[in-house]
């Protein structure tokens, strides 16, 4: 019988590791291609595919960042992940002019994650870009009175929420 003992990570951990701290050290082009050799290896660990969907995102290759997300939210993420991979992938679907699409996730993402009012920002930038721009405008301006810690806009939280309704 063969023990494993609970604490011990992943053969693939260590490495995402050390690659994600290249990254932040500014190395991105780097990491890149490290990622990809990672994920040859380990192509089931969600992970890996995230962060690889990130790394493309930055480097803006947008198109090849879609399926990565794809694959990292069906593996399965943490819950901290998974909010932040369907955020990515809302915006990244934006830039890449899939607006039905960003909409989509980007409603999935607040239902799920309903404190994370990242959402309502990045849903309002992509329901502009539909054309919706009353929508947009009312999202923003409910999730500026909802979250301001701004004295002035406190004062006005409730003229912002019944100007936001009007639209």
């Amino acid at each position: 019988m063969i023990s494993v003992s609970l604490s011990e990570s992943p053969a693939w951990k260590p490495e995402l590791d050390a690659i994600i701290g290249a990254r932040h050290g500014g190395q991105i082009d780097h990491v890149l291609g490290l990622l990809q050799k990672l994920d040859g290896r380990f192509p089931r660990v969600p992970e890996i595919a995230y962060q690889l969907a990130w790394t493309s995102d930055i480097l803006g290759r947008e198109a090849e960042a879609v399926p990565h997300y794809d694959r990292a939210i069906a593996l399965g993420l943490a819950p901290n992940e998974l909010a932040g991979a369907l955020l990515g992938l809302g915006s990244t679907l934006r830039h890449t002019g899939q607006l039905a699409r960003s909409a989509e996730v980007l409603r999935s993402g607040r239902a799920q994650f309903p404190d994370n009012r990242e959402f309502d920002v990045f849903l309002a930038l992509t329901l502009h870009a539909l054309g919706q721009s009353a929508d947009a405008m009312k999202l923003l301006l409910l999730t500026l009175a909802d979250t301001s810690e701004d004295p002035a806009i406190i004062a006005y939280q409730r003229a912002i929420r019944y100007q936001a309704n009007r639209l």
